[in-house]
């Protein structure tokens, strides 16, 4: 009887290993993703501002320069086509779009790390059938945030 205890006790040991070291894993690719989803926010951010800022800018003068006299017209002409090509740019890239799509995937990962860090804390009061259906709940949070980010693939965009 002692010895069935004992092999009890230690299959129940390293199932807790196994559960602990899968949430381990589960929060540092949940770290590591939401860490370059948050990189590629601020990426899509300084992008879209890199390309319409200057776009309304150079709109804006050669709007000014073509309406001051005749002779801007060929300057103004040329600050127009630029102006063009920025917003053709911001255009083709959707870098509006892209942030949107990063930024849920950001939020996806991070709720994926809350409850990978809310099981390493509670993985001492909850039982055998408890944790595996929390762990079961965490993977199935991790597919979620994972279909997010194959989502805005699949739509046509990357990154």
């Amino acid at each position: 009887m002692a010895g069935d205890d004992r092999r009890h006790s230690g299959s129940t040991q390293g199932q807790r290993a196994l559960y602990r070291a899968e949430v381990e894993r589960v929060l540092a690719e949940a770290e590591r993703r939401e860490r370059a989803a948050h990189h590629r926010v601020r990426f899509w951010s300084v992008m879209d501002v890199a390309l319409g800022f200057p776009a309304a800018v150079l709109a804006a003068l050669s709007g000014a320069a073509g309406l001051s006299s005749p002779d801007a017209r060929v300057p103004a002409a040329l600050l127009a086509l630029v102006a063009a090509g920025f917003a053709a740019g911001a255009g083709f890239l959707r870098s509006d779009v892209r942030r949107a799509e990063n930024r849920r995937s950001r939020l996806a990962w991070a709720e994926v790390e809350a409850g990978a860090r809310w099981l390493l804390v509670h993985e001492e009061q909850m039982r055998n059938e408890a944790g595996s259906e929390a762990l079961r709940s965490l993977l199935a949070c991790r597919t979620k945030a994972i279909a997010t980010h194959a989502g805005a693939a699949e739509g046509g965009t990357r990154s």
